[in-house]
């Protein structure tokens, strides 16, 4: 399940909401766990996704190990 970061635009607060990619694609309720404001915005990032037990790696992003950015093939 991904998580995506937001930042309050009221007090500059950062976090975090965990969220299946069907309830982003509806519309996440989201509000800041410090100042209760909804003003908040998303934080674009990479996201990494397992799935299975296989811990496959989907998802772009950069990734220390290698050095590089993109999808790992």
């Amino acid at each position: 399940m991904p998580i995506y970061e937001y930042t309050c635009n009221y007090c500059d607060e950062p976090f975090e909401v965990q969220a299946t990619l069907a309830e982003k694609a509806k519309g996440l309720d989201v509000w800041c766990p410090k100042c209760a404001n909804q003003d908040v915005q998303q934080v674009f990032g990479s996201v990494l996704m397992r799935r299975g037990s296989n811990k496959a790696r989907t998802g772009g992003g950069c990734d220390p190990a290698t050095g590089c950015c993109g999808p790992r093939r």
